[in-house]
């Protein structure tokens, strides 16, 4: 069986990744690590678990391990790619949020930088020996590393050397420390940056589903920058999708006129490539609240937001140029934002009752 590596297996992207690996893929061993901390409620982890254990059971050519650890610890990285040799590494674990890095730093450093570290090392000494190791290696960046980069739609061709929080920052060191990797140890490597992923079970810290519950109890919401920011929200169905098709083609080791190898590591933008603006969003959240039942047909949601200031570490504007994934992949994430809200607000009326 191919052994694949996924950590960060409890969060949003990386529960609906081992999902469809397990209903997509023909006879591999899916190993999903993941700490599960309580960054947000470890109870969405839990039911994200459940379906997945669900789906494994029905999946008899497939097999499915998880393990409840964190990437910063070294031996137990170790020892999972001692025991499984894993063909494909796919790591999404990280702590994500761009406000908690102002307030909480050390969980970043610890994380998003020695635990990448730890992966890098493992994937190099994968090959001791003459082993066949680690065959690709993706790994998850972020829009924000763009910061406010006045080009857009943004590209991976641009310089993203001004990140405007510490979380862009371990994100844009990721893809700096996975170059030098593929470099030094010709580790076929491939980052993307994903551009704000929503839909059922997502992050409780993400706008939409932190509005959704205020509005339910409600209570009033802030939207930031008096409403005048565009976001490119891309639907947790296309992320996986196109996540999948990249872990499938990895880049081309290849040799230099020096002899030495040419990196063979790759980035991509997986966005949506049509940003919408705030004010829609939460337009069409509102709406389709209440069309699930979640909020009452007769919601004065006009007397429950409030336009204020942009948040330090915040940006105006994300907007994904998706052209390299279709050119390499032939894929360009499609939702439109009503779908994918309908979705989660029919999830969040049946979690939450």
């Amino acid at each position: 069986m191919r052994s694949i590596l996924v950590t960060g297996a409890a969060g949003f992207i990386g529960a609906n990744l081992v999902e469809r690996l397990l209903t997509t893929e023909q006879g591999v061993l899916v190993v999903g690590l993941d700490s599960m901390n309580d960054y947000y409620d470890p109870a969405i982890k839990e039911y994200r678990l459940r379906r997945i254990d669900s789906v494994a059971g029905q999946c008899g050519q497939n097999s499915w391990l998880f393990v409840r650890g964190n990437i910063a610890d070294r031996a137990l990285v170790d020892s999972l790619f001692a025991t499984h040799q894993f063909d494909v590494v796919v790591n999404l674990a990280a702590q994500a949020g761009v406000r908690y890095s102002i307030t909480n730093p050390d969980v970043y450093i610890e994380s998003n930088i020695i635990g990448f570290y730890n992966i890098l090392e493992a994937c190099r000494h994968s090959y001791d020996g003459g082993a066949k190791g680690v065959q690709h290696l993706v790994y998850a960046s972020s829009s924000s590393v763009y910061g406010n980069n006045e080009r857009v739609p943004y590209s991976t061709d641009d310089k993203v050397d001004n990140p405007v929080s510490l979380y862009a920052a371990t994100k844009k060191s990721n893809e700096l420390m996975a170059h030098a990797y593929s470099k030094l140890y010709d580790i076929p490597s491939t980052g993307l940056r994903f551009f704000t992923v929503y839909g059922p079970a997502g992050r409780p810290d993400m706008a939409y589903f932190s509005f959704a519950e205020r509005l339910r109890r409600g209570e009033t919401i802030e939207i930031f920058n008096y409403g005048n920011c565009r976001r490119d929200f891309t639907y947790i169905a296309d992320v996986v999708e196109g996540l999948q098709r990249v872990m499938h083609r990895a880049p081309t080791r290849q040799r230099g006129e020096d002899g030495l190898p040419v990196p063979p590591y790759a980035l991509y933008n997986i966005g949506n490539s049509n940003p919408e603006n705030l004010l829609d969003f939460v337009d069409i959240l509102q709406q389709e609240l209440v069309q699930a039942g979640v909020l009452a047909a007769d919601f004065d949601f006009e007397s429950h937001k409030r336009l204020v200031a942009m948040q330090p570490g915040d940006v105006a504007t994300t907007y994904a140029d998706t052209s390299a994934l279709a050119r390499d992949f032939g894929f360009k994430p499609h939702t439109p934002l009503r779908t994918g809200l309908r979705a989660f607000a029919e999830w969040y009326k049946e979690f939450y009752g």
